[in-house]
């Protein structure tokens, strides 16, 4: 008599884009997972090969926005919960364990975890935050609770159950190499939130994200205590600030 298949109960889920140098790196602390599973958007480089390694749950396809590829993602899990992480993000054996922990006694729906960013090989623990990088994020949930809005850049959430405590181990988030890509990563998300902005037919007032461009620096350096950081601090809620302001400009003069 054939043994019957055990159903997963944690999904691990990842959606990608190139991201062969980093993919294994990530994966390899996935492993306390029940299911992994692994979406490839538009990848052209060797991330489905690496994948599969540690995967035979493939999604492939091409999304033009970021709410609809993570949807995708999680409709593809099998598990009644699902975990959700980037490829430049790392699960350390403490957050494992908690997570597993979690799932198997809690009643609530979903947990937030909290996440420590390095730029480089530098920890920088405070002021992230504004649209502006993650201090945490609500990545632990049961399947049909968590719906991603429809947009290219830090999409909306749409939430149908209870919110639980937040976990206390940290997500590794090796968020930017430097300060270059920091600044490459605001004119990136700058871009495509200025799409969104379009679409919507709502790119808001000069003057009012000017405003906003003083009210998200002082959050972040401020009342996140970005200060602490020294230089790094200074940077991000420049950026957090900028953010903004240039999603409206471009969203205003250009047409791309």
């Amino acid at each position: 008599m054939a043994s019957e298949t055990i159903p997963p109960v944690l999904s691990a889920v990842i959606s990608v884009h190139n991201e062969e140098h980093q993919l294994a790196d990530c994966l390899e602390t996935l492993t306390f997972a029940d299911e992994i599973v692994v979406l490839l958007d538009k990848c052209t480089d060797g991330s489905e090969m690496v994948a599969r390694k540690y995967t035979d749950r493939i999604v492939s396809g091409n999304w033009r926005i970021e709410g609809e590829r993570r949807n995708a993602g999680i409709a593809a899990c099998n598990g009644t919960w699902v975990f959700e992480i980037d490829a430049d993000e790392r699960v350390p054996d403490d957050l494992a364990q908690e997570i597993r922990s979690t799932i198997g006694s809690t009643s609530c729906d979903w947990h937030e975890i909290l996440v420590d960013n390095y730029v480089g090989q530098r920890l920088v623990r405070w002021g992230w935050g504004a649209s502006f990088g993650k201090a945490a994020y609500p990545g632990l949930f049961r399947k049909g609770v968590k719906v991603w809005g429809e947009q290219r850049v830090h999409p909306s959430l749409k939430w149908s159950g209870r919110k639980g405590s937040m976990l206390k181990a940290r997500l590794i988030h090796y968020v930017d190499r430097n300060i270059s890509d920091m600044i490459r990563r605001l004119d990136s998300y700058s871009s495509a939130r200025a799409k969104d902005l379009r679409d919507s037919g709502e790119i808001g007032s000069t003057t009012s994200n000017v405003r906003r461009l003083f009210s998200r620096f002082l959050k972040c350096y401020v009342a996140r205590k970005g200060y602490r950081e020294g230089g790094y601090g200074l940077i991000i809620a420049i950026c957090a600030g900028l953010y903004p302001l240039l999603s409206h400009l471009k969203a205003k003069l250009e047409q791309d």
